[in-house]
């Protein structure tokens, strides 16, 4: 099948995250992915320079961090600014779809957040009954 037969094929079809074939499965998987939802998170707060935000999302790579605004910017999430300047400054914000997605993220991050000290005493719970042993 040549590409541009995939890509109409890909259009008929109804958008439906749980078909393998869908092509909203790969946009979800760059946004709740480890990365594309912390970065989404951090742009929330507005523009940065890429070692600003890597500074942001602690603990990701060079590497990871490029390759995730790279899929951001192609699902359309992401605006990636370059100004003609020596040395170059790059700047990424959020697009309007972006904005919107990364605000649903902010909602269940702060969910998360705020209900913590459940997740921890459930978790505690959970390890303990592990630990107990058969009778």
């Amino acid at each position: 099948m040549s590409t541009t037969q995939e890509r109409t094929a890909e259009q008929e079809l109804p958008y439906d995250v749980f078909s393998r074939a869908c092509p909203s499965r790969g946009t979800l998987e760059h946004v709740t992915g480890r990365w594309g939802a912390l970065t989404l998170g951090a742009l929330y707060e507005g523009s940065f320079r890429f070692n600003e935000l890597r500074r942001r999302v602690d603990g990701v790579s060079e590497k990871m961090l490029a390759q995730t605004l790279h899929a951001l910017e192609r699902d359309g999430l992401v605006h990636r600014e370059a100004q003609p300047t020596n040395p170059p400054r790059v700047d990424y914000e959020l697009t309007a779809l972006g904005r919107e997605v990364a605000g649903r993220l902010i909602a269940l991050i702060e969910c998360l957040e705020g209900r913590m000290d459940e997740v921890l005493a459930s978790r505690e719970r959970y390890d303990d009954a592990r630990r107990t042993p058969a009778v």
